[in-house]
């Protein structure tokens, strides 16, 4: 679920799937109850989701097309 922060300042285009995806990992069970680093649990595949979402907006930024189309994400 998207979070939407008011109080903070906007710090990027894909800053709010990156904030998600950086909760997503924490508050997994491989994280919480095997204790292993968000990044071994990223690459065994948990949130694909959300990391998918991530890929595609950081490649949507080089995309010369988004000029015009607007970035993926939120």
């Amino acid at each position: 679920m998207p979070r939407y922060y008011e109080d903070q300042p906007e710090g990027g285009a894909c800053t709010g799937v990156k904030e998600d995806l950086g909760a997503c990992l924490l508050q997994s069970d491989c994280v919480l109850q095997e204790g292993k680093s968000p990044r071994q649990c990223l690459k065994e595949g948990y949130c694909k989701a959300l990391k998918y979402s991530f890929f595609e907006c950081k490649r949507s930024m080089l995309d010369a097309r988004s000029r015009f189309r607007g970035r993926k994400g939120y």
